[in-house]
């Protein structure tokens, strides 16, 4: 007989992924209300399951969430969260993603990085210097979010994170592999929707450094035992505040020495 605790966080995977499946807000599910985040982070895992056995592909990559002060302001989350990217909703270059029937997306702007080793407990604790080495790629990324809830701000840090931090997909400009002399810190992002300047922030706005946020994530992945895999990418956080959009919205986002991504939302 399953433990009853497995069987409720089961059922909240199952849950969550129909309801990102078939389009239905989400709410308050029964049994999320005593969720800590280890536990969001296990549920992810059915979750991904559920997602890839419906056609989103497997997990290609990782975002993280609320890295920077504008967007832990406008979550009102004080620390990182994590998020998983199925392979299906990933685009290189540019993009194109259907509006929701319920509920709303958005875009944030990212540098992302590409691992060309993994980060894994063997390795740990990992440094923003430590890491520089696994780093394959660096990329301007677009995030696409959806808001897919009734209200997110009634949720908890952990229910957010069991559904993979609002993640609807990506879009990976082209990979800079000569990287290494460029001042991430420094770097200015600059995200556009339909032609008008919606934000810009720095790479130091996202914990400082944005390695510090890779750092992070294979520190957290370490104590969960869990590895970042050669050859999966990282988001590492929004140095804007989302833009949510309306169908027809052109996004275009820029980092200095990282090049540039674009988007197209599309009627639902």
């Amino acid at each position: 007989m399953i433990d009853p605790y497995l069987q409720n966080l089961l059922q909240l995977a199952d849950e969550l992924g129909r309801r990102r499946l078939d389009g239905r807000l989400i709410d308050a599910l029964p049994g999320s209300a005593e969720l800590d985040e280890t536990a969001a982070y296990r549920i992810q895992d059915w979750l991904h399951t559920r997602l890839s056995s419906a056609g989103q592909g497997i997990v290609a990559g990782y975002k993280i969430g609320c890295t920077t002060p504008v967007m832990q302001r406008y979550l009102n989350i004080d620390h990182p969260c994590a998020g998983a990217v199925m392979s299906a909703t990933v685009a290189r270059g540019s993009g194109e993603f259907a509006d929701l029937p319920n509920g709303r997306l958005g875009v944030e702007c990212e540098i992302a990085v590409t691992l060309g080793q993994a980060l894994g407990p063997a390795t740990a604790p990992h440094d923003p210097q430590s890491v520089r080495g696994a780093i394959a790629s660096c990329h301007a990324a677009i995030e696409v979010v959806a808001d897919r809830y009734t209200d997110y701000s009634q949720l908890s840090a952990p229910f957010l994170i069991a559904d993979d931090f609002f993640n609807a997909g990506c879009v990976l400009g082209v990979a800079q592999t000569d990287w290494q002399e460029l001042d991430l810190a420094a770097v200015r992002g600059q995200l556009w929707v339909n032609d008008e300047l919606r934000g810009s922030g720095h790479g130091a706005d996202i914990l400082g450094h944005p390695l510090a946020a890779l750092a992070w994530l294979a520190n957290r992945y370490a104590e969960l035992d869990r590895t970042l895999p050669a050859g999966s990418f990282v988001l590492l956080g929004s140095v804007v505040q989302t833009q949510w959009l309306d169908a027809g919205s052109r996004v275009r986002i820029t980092l200095d020495g990282l090049g540039e991504a674009t988007a197209v939302i599309t009627v639902a």
